[in-house]
């Protein structure tokens, strides 16, 4: 039967940035509004629109999105004045308002929204120091809040991050843990692989909260000549500022760490069949779970991840791996040689983390979610 175009949206998702830019929080949101279409759900995404070529709007995947022209870049912040607007002509005609946090106009989207709101909150900002970065996070903190206070419910990644958030006062009483949806790849080819010695890979976007620098530093410790580190990652197109330089000035003339650039998804697999150990050395806020870390994990690879809240998680839960101080070069490098020595029960933690974190049972807790709190919206009836 074909729809008509008065039907209700089931669920209007709003963020700044959305697919084919790449970070956690875009992943996420992308993920589950895929997935919830797949079941069914008619699903609008509006965002802005970051890079000038992409269409204002399109269908991908079975997910309608819209993009609103942006006027300023912030840091990592777009503006895009527009976007107000459409968001509120769209709620009209939708039964349930996903905001994806941070953001700064979420307050002021979840106190007009004439039907319910579902936050995602993803992380707190953590800028460097600076007049104008304080300003920023201290603006986007106050408009988180007024957001959570319209709020009819609040998904965390984890209560061990949302118990050490900022904002933790305002999340009392209305969160509840629902993880990422991350994806158990099929078998890879280690095709990334260049030697017999340990290697030690790492993915994801090539930016400040990443640590980066100190994992370079602890592996240029192990003086084997055959062990790698794989980095792979962006660095162009990165909203704020990349710290690509720096990586390359702590690598210096040391050929066994490779600068892979971004590692497509077909080739994902393969990178996981290609390491034996997987970092993450993440030193700030900014970085509230880790996806790439919990799918090395049902690859069966385990991981040294950063003692930060939500990201000591699924070692904690699955046992695979090991956890190692936040920007702590002798710290990263014990953890590493620990599990070089001995990678622990690489099934079991391969099991557990696909029995807590597979995207399929993530998406039906949101599924849960949008049926819940939908019920009784203007939309709905």
């Amino acid at each position: 039967m074909v729809e008509r175009a008065t039907d209700p949206d089931d669920l209007l998702v709003v963020l700044s940035y959305y697919s084919p830019y790449v970070s956690g929080l875009t992943n996420v949101a992308r993920d589950v509004a895929e997935g919830l279409a797949a079941r069914g759900r008619r699903v609008r995404v509006i965002t802005t629109q970051h890079d000038p070529g992409l269409p204002r709007r399109e269908v991908l995947n079975g997910v309608h999105v819209e993009r609103a022209p942006v006027a300023l870049h912030l840091g990592k912040g777009a503006i895009s004045p527009s976007l107000l607007p459409r968001v509120k002509r769209a709620t009209r005609s939708a039964r349930l308002l996903n905001l994806h946090l941070p953001m700064l106009e979420a307050g002021v989207l979840a106190r007009t929204a004439c039907i319910p709101t579902l936050i995602t909150y993803h992380c707190d900002v953590s800028l460097p120091p600076g007049i104008i970065n304080w300003f920023q996070r201290m603006m986007i903190d106050a408009s988180s809040r007024l957001a959570m206070k319209s709020a009819k419910q609040i998904v965390v990644t984890s209560q061990d991050y949302a118990d050490h958030s900022r904002l933790a006062d305002s999340l009392r009483g209305k969160s509840v843990v629902v993880p990422p949806p991350c994806h158990e790849h099929p078998p890879g080819s280690p095709t990334f692989r260049q030697s017999t010695g340990v290697h030690i890979g790492f993915l994801g976007r090539i930016v400040e909260e990443k640590g980066l620098e100190y994992l370079v530093q602890a592996f240029r410790r192990f003086s084997d000549p055959d062990a790698r580190l794989l980095i792979g990652g962006e660095f162009s197109k990165i909203a704020g500022r990349s710290v690509i330089e720096r990586v390359q000035s702590r690598i210096g003339d040391d050929k066994r760490v490779q600068l892979l650039g971004f590692v497509h998804d077909d080739q994902v697999a393969d990178f996981y069949a290609s390491i034996d150990i997987f970092a993450l050395p993440s030193i700030n806020a900014f970085e509230a779970f880790g996806i790439v870390q919990v799918e090395a994990m049902m690859a069966g690879v385990p991981v040294v991840a950063s003692d930060l809240p939500g990201v000591r998680v699924p070692v904690r839960e699955t046992g695979l791996g090991r956890i190692a101080a936040p920007a702590d070069v002798g710290s990263l490098e014990a953890a590493i040689g620990q599990l070089i020595s001995f990678p622990g029960n690489t099934e079991q933690g391969r099991t557990t983390a696909v029995k807590l974190y597979a995207a399929s049972g993530v998406i039906d807790q949101y599924d849960d979610l949008v049926e819940s709190l939908s019920a009784g919206s203007a939309a709905a009836r």
